[in-house]
């Protein structure tokens, strides 16, 4: 037993252990740098991201607003009965008309593939597809 302790006691000091601690120090710094890094790339990105949005909003806005607000000033100079200017009305009065059309439409479709799934959902018990028969083409005529 006594021997043991003294095995014990050498290798708390032996400079081989004292390296060993220092490299496992060094490893527990390191994934902790990982960790930290990762982190602050994931902050970093968010915020690319962000201002990347935000730049990519203004432009789209600017641009909307520089053509509407030409488009209507333009229209205020023209006299009523020109031609371009009934053009630009009707056009616009003609683009909300199928903009509310097609929200008209895709809402009435949207209802109708939720109740036709609320319907078939209860009656779908084969998932299996049915097997398709391949048709071989016609043979050609000799000549044609």
């Amino acid at each position: 037993m006594s021997t043991r302790v003294k095995v014990e006691e050498d290798l708390d000091t032996h400079p081989l252990s004292i390296l060993g601690e220092a490299l496992e120090s060094a490893a527990e710094t390191f994934g902790e740098a990982t960790t930290n890094a990762r982190e602050s790339a994931k902050v970093a990105a968010k915020k690319v991201k962000k201002t990347f949005n935000s730049g990519l909003y203004k432009s789209a806005y600017g641009i909307s607003y520089g053509v509407v607000y030409g488009t209507v000033f333009l229209t205020e100079l023209l006299p009523e009965d020109n031609v371009l200017r009934r053009g630009f009305e009707e056009g616009a009065e003609a683009a909300r008309e199928a903009v509310a059309s097609k929200k008209v439409e895709a809402a009435s479709a949207a209802r109708l593939s939720t109740s036709a799934r609320k319907k078939s959902a209860p009656a779908a018990t084969n998932t299996a597809k049915p097997k398709q028969r391949r048709t071989l083409p016609k043979p050609r005529k000799a000549g044609a």
